[in-house]
C-alpha cells in the first residue's frame, strides 16, 4: 500500500518527468555527439589519407630517380676492368676520383665499388677521415643479394660512416655473365624528413621489421611497433643495421577501426602510450611493397572532439526553448491555482480579523464609554496613546499616553470638544506637515467621514516618529491609536548604517587580500628568478675554478696534491649547496611541472646502482639493489632525484654495513624502500630532520658533509607528486625511509644492447683538436689550459660571430665543446650553420649550469652528449677520451 500511495504521489510524478527530461535531452545531445563525431572523423580520414598519398609518392618518386644510377654504373666498362683484375693491379686513385666525379653530378649520399670478397676497393668518399675504403661489406644484405640476384636494396645506419641511407647495389659481370662485385649507391632521405617537419600530422616510416627509422618527431625514431621475435632481433645483429641504436617499444593500441578500413589501408582510432601522446589518434598506413615498408600518417582526434562537443552543447542549447516554454505554461498554471488559494485565504484572513477588529472596536467602545462616565482606568493600561471620536466627530474618550504624545493643555482636551480643535492646534504649531493649515486639517477630517482604515508614520518636529492606526467603529465614530517607534527607526537607521559600513570594510579587506596575494606571488616568482639567476652566475666562476685545480692537480705531486684534492673537495661541496638552493626554489614557486607517466623500477634502480655504487665502495659500505619488474605513476626525474637523495643521506650515516634499495608491492601502491645499517634518528628528531639545514650530529668524520638540504627537497618532491614519505628509525640500529607511490600497469621494457665502447680505458688526448665555444672568459680560459695540459691542441670562440670566423679558418674539429647559453642564442642553435661544409658533425659536448628539469635528456635526444657545470675534470677526460677512441675506430 505504500509503495502504491508512492506512485500516486505529485513528488514522485515530478521526479519521473524531471528523469524523462534529463534523459531525453542526455540521449539526443549525445546522438549527436556520435554523429558529429563520425563525420568529422571521417572527414579527417579521407583528408590524411590523400596525403598520406603524396607522401608515398614523393618518396617513391625519390627513390626511384636514383635506381637506375646503379645500373647504368654497371655497365661502366672501367669498373669493370677494374673488378676482372688482381686487387694489387687495380688503380685505386683513378677509381675513386671516378666515383667522386659521378657522385658530385648525381648529388647521392656514396657511391661505393664492391669487389667479389666484398671489400670496397673504392669510394666517393675516399678523401673523407670515415672513407668506405677496405671496408668489408659482405654482411650487407643489399651486397648478398645483388651477387645472387643482380640486385639488391637495404635501409640501415652506415658500418662506417653513421649515416643511415638506403643503399641501391646492382652486380657488375664480366664477359661471361658472372657476377664479379657490384657498385652501391648510398641515397639518404634528408630531404624527405626536411619536408615532413613542416607538416602538422605524425608521420612514420617502418622497415620490414616494424622498426620506425623515419620520422617527423625525434621521439619515434628507432621506435619498434610490435616486440622483436629472437630471429628477428638476430638479423637485426647480423646485418647490423641500425648498429648501436637503442630499439625502444612503441605502445601503440588499436581501439577501433573505420567501416571503410580493410587491414592496414583504413582508418584506424588508436592510443599511444609510449612516447606518451595524449589523447586519441587517427592512423592511416600504406605499403611501399617495392622496400618492404610502411608509411603511417596520424593526425590527432581533436577536430572530432571538439566537433562532438559542439554538437553536445548546440542540442542541449536546442532544448532550451522547448523547456522553457514548458516552464512558462507551468508557471501560469501554478499562479493560476497559487491566485485562487490566496484569494480564498485572504477571504479567511479578513473575516478573522474582521471579528479580531469588531471585538477590539467593542471594547474600545465600552473603554470610552467607561471614560465618558469617569472610569478612565480602562484606557490607561494600553501601551500607547488612543483617542475615540463619536460620529460627530466629538471626542468622547482619550487616556494620558495620548496627551503626553501631542502635549495638549488640560483644558484642550474635555469630553464633546470636536476633534477639528485638536487638529487646528496641531496645525498651529507645524506639526501636520508643510503646505496649507486648513487643507491638512479638512483632510483629515474628510478621512474620519469617510471611515476608511489607515496606517501610517508620522515625525513630528521633535524627532518622535509615531505609527498611527485608524480604525471605524461599528456604529459610527472613529478610534485612533499612536505607537511611539522612534527607537525602532533609529535601531533599523543604525543597523543599515553598520551593514554598509561592514560591506565596505569586507570590499576593501577582499581588495587588499587579492593585491597582497598578488605581490606574494609576484614575489615569489622573482624570488625564484632571482635565485636561478644567482646560482647560474655563482656556478660560473666556481666551474673556472675547478677546471683550473683540474689543471692545477695534473702538475703537482705529493702533500700538495692532496692539499688540491682537498680544495676540490670544497669546491665540490659548494657545487652540491648550490644545486640544492636552486631545486627547493624552482619545488618552492612551483617552476617545477611534474610529468606524470608509467616509471619501470629496473632501469631506474640500475641507474642508481650505477651511481652510488663506487661511492658506497669507497667508504667501505655494501650498496645492495634488488631489482623488479614493477612499473610505478609518477614524474621519473623527480622521483630519480629523490632516492638520489635518500641514498646519498644513507651513506653518509653509515659506519659500517650496508645499504639497500628496494621495493614492495602493497595493494594498488608500491612502496620503495631504502634501508641502512647507519646511527639511527632519535624520535624528537624525525619530523626536525625535514627541515632546511638540518643535519644530525652524528659524530661521523667525513670529508665532505652535506648541507641538510637533501631530505628537505625529498619531503618537498613527495608532497608535490602526491607520494607518502615514512620514516621508520631506531637508534643506533638504522633508518628506513618509504616513499609510497602508485602502482602502473606493467609494460615490456627493451633490454639494452651491450656497448663494447663503454668500459674502454682512458687514453691520452695528444694531438686532438678541440674546439671551445663559450661566453664566459673564466670558463673558456680554464678549459684551454686543461686541455692543452692534456694535449690537446684547443681552439676558442665566445659568440656566433667568432665560432663562424674559426669555422672557416679552420678544418673539422676532432671534438667540440659547446655552452648552452650563449647571450641570446642558444649553442645548439648554432650547430646546422656549423656543419653546412662538415660532411658529418664532429662529436658534440653541451655544457651548462642550468638545472632546467629535461635539459639533459632533450640534448641527449639530439645525438648529442651533456656535461653539467661546474665540469669534473675526471669525468671530462673520460667522456672526451670514449669520444676520441670511438670516432678513431669508425675512420
Amino acid at each position: 500500500m505504500r509503495f502504491v500511495s508512492l506512485l500516486r504521489s505529485p513528488g514522485f510524478h515530478r521526479a519521473a518527468l524531471v528523469v524523462l527530461i534529463a534523459a531525453a535531452m542526455t540521449g539526443t545531445a549525445a546522438l549527436a555527439a556520435w554523429f558529429a563525431w563520425t563525420y568529422t572523423a571521417q572527414r579527417d580520414g579521407m583528408r590524411l589519407a590523400r596525403q598520406l598519398d603524396l607522401r608515398a609518392q614523393a618518396l617513391q618518386g625519390m627513390i626511384d630517380r636514383y635506381r637506375v644510377l646503379p645500373t647504368v654504373l654497371a655497365l661502366d666498362p672501367q669498373l669493370r676492368q677494374a673488378l676482372s683484375q688482381p686487387p694489387e693491379a687495380v688503380d685505386t686513385a683513378a677509381l675513386n676520383r671516378k666515383l667522386e666525379q659521378a657522385n658530385g653530378a648525381t648529388r647521392v649520399s656514396t657511391l661505393t665499388l664492391i669487389d667479389r670478397r666484398g671489400i670496397a676497393i673504392a669510394a666517393s668518399n675516399w678523401q673523407s677521415p670515415i672513407s668506405n675504403v677496405g671496408v668489408d661489406y659482405r654482411f650487407r644484405p643489399y651486397y648478398r643479394d645483388a651477387m645472387r640476384n643482380g640486385t639488391g636494396t637495404f635501409y640501415g645506419v652506415g658500418v662506417t660512416t653513421g649515416v643511415p641511407g638506403y643503399f641501391i647495389a646492382e652486380a657488375i659481370r664480366d664477359a661471361s655473365g658472372r657476377a664479379i662485385g657490384a657498385i652501391v649507391v648510398k641515397v639518404t632521405l634528408d630531404t624527405i624528413e626536411h619536408a615532413w617537419d613542416k607538416t602538422p600530422e605524425l608521420l612514420l616510416l617502418s622497415d620490414a621489421h616494424d622498426i620506425v627509422f623515419l620520422s617527423n618527431r625525434p621521439a619515434w625514431r628507432y621506435r619498434m611497433l610490435h616486440m622483436l621475435t629472437p630471429t628477428e632481433r638476430s638479423a637485426l645483429v647480423a646485418t647490423r643495421q641500425y648498429r648501436t641504436e637503442q630499439l625502444q617499444a612503441a605502445h601503440l593500441y588499436v581501439l577501433d577501426r573505420g567501416d571503410d578500413s580493410t587491414g592496414d589501408d583504413g582508418t584506424a582510432r588508436v592510443r599511444i602510450d609510449a612516447p606518451a601522446m595524449s589523447g586519441t589518434w587517427l592512423m592511416r598506413t600504406v605499403a611501399l611493397p617495392d622496400q618492404a615498408w610502411k608509411l603511417r600518417a596520424l593526425q590527432d582526434t581533436r577536430g572530432a572532439d571538439l566537433a562532438a562537443r559542439t554538437a553536445f552543447v548546440a542540442t542541449l542549447l536546442a532544448w532550451l526553448p522547448l523547456l522553457l516554454l514548458g516552464l512558462f505554461l507551468r508557471q501560469r498554471v501554478r499562479l493560476a491555482r497559487l491566485r485562487q488559494r490566496s484569494r480564498e485565504e485572504l477571504e479567511r484572513m479578513v473575516a478573522h480579523h474582521a471579528q479580531a477588529l469588531r471585538s477590539a472596536q467593542d471594547g474600545i467602545v465600552l473603554a470610552a464609554h467607561r471614560a465618558a462616565q469617569g472610569q478612565n482606568a480602562s484606557l490607561e493600561h494600553l501601551p500607547h496613546g488612543v483617542s475615540v471620536v463619536d460620529a460627530d466627530l466629538r471626542v468622547v474618550a482619550w487616556n494620558s499616553r495620548y496627551q503626553q504624545i501631542f502635549r495638549y493643555p488640560s483644558e484642550l482636551l474635555e469630553i464633546g470638544r470636536p476633534i477639528e480643535d485638536m487638529l487646528r492646534y496641531n496645525a498651529r504649531r507645524g506639526w501636520l506637515g508643510p503646505g496649507s493649515a486648513d487643507e491638512a486639517v479638512q483632510r483629515r477630517l474628510d478621512h474620519l467621514r469617510n471611515r476608511q482604515p489607515h496606517v501610517h508614520e508620522r515625525e513630528l518636529p521633535d524627532g518622535t516618529v509615531l505609527e498611527i492606526r485608524g480604525n471605524p467603529l461599528p456604529d459610527g465614530g472613529f478610534v485612533t491609536s499612536y505607537a511611539d517607534i522612534t527607537s525602532y527607526k533609529a535601531s533599523a537607521r543604525d543597523l543599515r548604517t553598520l551593514a554598509d559600513t561592514l560591506q565596505r570594510r569586507i570590499e576593501e579587506s577582499t581588495h587588499d587580500l587579492r593585491q597582497a596575494k598578488s605581490e606574494a606571488e609576484d614575489a615569489n616568482r622573482y624570488k625564484g628568478r632571482f635565485v636561478a639567476a644567482a646560482v647560474h652566475d655563482l656556478l660560473q666562476p666556481l666551474n673556472a675554478a675547478r677546471m683550473l685545480l683540474g689543471a692545477l692537480r695534473e702538475r703537482l705531486a705529493g702533500d700538495e696534491r692532496a692539499l688540491a684534492e682537498r680544495v676540490d673537495q670544497s669546491l665540490e661541496a659548494q657545487d652540491d649547496l648550490l644545486a640544492s638552493l636552486l631545486e627547493l626554489s624552482r619545488l618552492d614557486t612551483g617552476a617545477l611541472q611534474p610529468k606524470i607517466e608509467s616509471v619501470p623500477l629496473s632501469p631506474l634502480f640500475s641507474g642508481l646502482a650505477a651511481q652510488f655504487g663506487v661511492v658506497a665502495q669507497a667508504r667501505g659500505l655494501r650498496l645492495r639493489i634488488v631489482d623488479t619488474r614493477l612499473s610505478v605513476r609518477s614524474d621519473a626525474l623527480l622521483l630519480r632525484r629523490a632516492l638520489q637523495n635518500l641514498l646519498s643521506n644513507a651513506l653518509q650515516y653509515t659506519r659500517n654495513g650496508g645499504v639497500l634499495l628496494g621495493c614492495r608491492r602493497e595493494g594498488p601502491h608500491v612502496r620503495i624502500e631504502v634501508w641502512d645499517t647507519g646511527i639511527g634518528i632519535a624520535e624528537s628528531k624525525q619530523v626536525a630532520i625535514f627541515e632546511e639545514f638540518r643535519r644530525l650530529d652524528s659524530g661521523i668524520d667525513r670529508d665532505k658533509r652535506n648541507a641538510g638540504l637533501g631530505l628537505s627537497i625529498v619531503d618537498r618532491i613527495a608532497k608535490l607528486l602526491g607520494h607518502g614519505i615514512v620514516l621508520r628509525s631506531t637508534p643506533g640500529r638504522g633508518s628506513v625511509f618509504s616513499l609510497r607511490v602508485p602502482l602502473a600497469e606493467v609494460q615490456p621494457v627493451p633490454q639494452p644492447s651491450p656497448r663494447t665502447g663503454d668500459t674502454v680505458a682512458a687514453s691520452p688526448l695528444s694531438g686532438s683538436t678541440i674546439w671551445v665555444i663559450d661566453d664566459d672568459r673564466d670558463s673558456r680560459d680554464s678549459l684551454r689550459t686543461l686541455l692543452e695540459g692534456w694535449g690537446g691542441q684547443v681552439h676558442i670562440a665566445h659568440d656566433r660571430s667568432s665560432a663562424l670566423v674559426l669555422h672557416d679558418a679552420q678544418s673539422r674539429p676532432d671534438v667540440l665543446l659547446l655552452d648552452y647559453q650563449l647571450g641570446e642564442t642558444l649553442g645548439p642553435d648554432l650547430l646546422p650553420e656549423l656543419s653546412t661544409v662538415w660532411t658529418t658533425l664532429p662529436p658534440t659536448v653541451v655544457i651548462s649550469g642550468l638545472r632546467e628539469p629535461g635539459l639533459r635528456e632533450r640534448i641527449i635526444a639530439d645525438g648529442l652528449h651533456f656535461l653539467p657545470k661546474p665540469i669534473a675534470p675526471a669525468a671530462l677526460r673520460a667522456l672526451l677520451t670514449q669520444l676520441l677512441l670511438a670516432n678513431r675506430r669508425n675512420h
